[in-house]
């Protein structure tokens, strides 16, 4: 059961933090005053101005990206003012932080960053990812602080409570959600046949090939697997873990999938050729499918049963706080529709499930 999947991580880290330096600079004024950065949205003790809706933008659009989607041109604006919303609602939930909650809003954020950092496999594949989105750790940290500080006021003013026995019932009531598939712990080591400008000549794919086979005749005479894959193997998130993966059915390419799942623990595979190049894989272990016991899910159930009572109760409570804080949109294209739902904040916990 995760609570947090790297994927959602890295959609935080790129849709909701700051980026790196060139999206910042890009969105500032040149010259400093030669180009206006109008006030789009203002309250008692504070503004949001249309740079910072701009780099918001910049940030879903990046996110976007790296996984291979797009947004359409007709959603734009609605996008803007979702995020928009998205800004003043942080800022309104903010001022009223109590030190408490600001402390809760950090320790959070160190639990929650030392779970993606070991879903990366190492803080380094993490800071890599993350740049690749275009951002960074020390402003994940900071953004992801603020929006569980968000979180935690949110939690203490709609007074919600979580018992065991809302946990237990939960768990009783919802036992698919707890139902751990057959998986397997496997270690590879991948050879890779594409760079950055496709796939790679005959001739350098058939020089990786007799690599490989250089590399199944060390595995396969005793020489640790481990030690092969962090030195010649070029999957940068299972490298520094010694090449290792654990996973069910239906997350791996089909090539790959079948020739792990057909090993047998402590046996090496041929040489498996997926869309990602040239592989051998090592079998440590199947791991029966399962029920999840309720000891360790708990933590993840209570998450996810208070954020359903916070977003019950949100919409009437932000829609208090803007009033009280005299909100003004200021710029027409970006007021709210009356179709349309505030967008909810701060982020929820997916269902929880393995």
């Amino acid at each position: 059961m995760k609570s947090v999947l790297l994927s959602k991580a890295l959609i935080l880290a790129a849709g909701c933090v700051a980026t790196g330096s060139l999206a910042a600079e890009a969105a500032k004024p040149a010259g400093g005053s030669l180009f206006a950065d109008p006030v789009v949205a203002r309250a008692k003790g504070f503004e949001i101005k249309r740079s910072q809706l701009d780099e918001a933008v910049i940030r879903v659009k990046s996110s976007a990206a790296a996984r291979n989607q797009t947004i359409p041109p007709e959603h734009a604006n609605l996008l803007e003012r979702q995020l928009l919303d998205r800004l003043v609602s942080i800022q309104l939930l903010l001022a009223k932080a109590t030190d408490q909650d600001k402390a809760k809003g950090k320790e959070n954020t160190s639990k929650r960053l030392e779970e993606i950092t070991t879903r990366a496999g190492s803080e380094e594949n993490l800071v890599r990812q993350l740049k690749a989105v275009g951002t960074d750790l020390e402003e994940v940290r900071k953004q992801m602080t603020e929006e569980l500080t968000a979180e935690a006021v949110l939690e203490r003013e709609l007074k919600v409570s979580v018992t065991d026995a809302d946990i237990k019932k939960f768990y009783d009531d919802n036992p698919s959600k707890f139902e751990q598939p057959e998986s397997v712990r496997a270690s590879h080591i991948l050879l890779s046949t594409r760079s950055e400008a496709g796939e790679l000549p005959s001739e350098q794919k058939a020089a990786k090939r007799r690599q490989m086979e250089e590399l199944l005749k060390r595995a396969r005479a005793g020489e640790d697997f481990a030690k092969l894959a962090k030195e010649f193997s070029e999957d940068p998130g299972s490298k520094d873990k010694g090449g290792e993966y654990t996973f069910p059915r239906g997350q791996m390419v089909p090539e790959f999938e079948a020739a792990a799942f057909a090993l047998k623990p402590g046996e090496i595979s041929d040489i498996v050729t997926t869309q990602f190049g040239y592989h051998i894989i090592k079998l440590h272990e199947k791991i029966p499918a399962k029920v999840v016991e309720l000891a360790k899910v708990s933590s993840n159930i209570r998450d996810y049963l208070k954020n359903q009572a916070v977003q019950k109760d949100m919409p009437d409570y932000l829609a208090k706080l803007r009033k009280e804080a005299g909100l003004e949109i200021l710029d027409e294209k970006l007021k709210p529709r009356e179709t349309e739902e505030n967008a909810a904040l701060p982020p929820g916990h997916p269902p929880p499930q393995d």
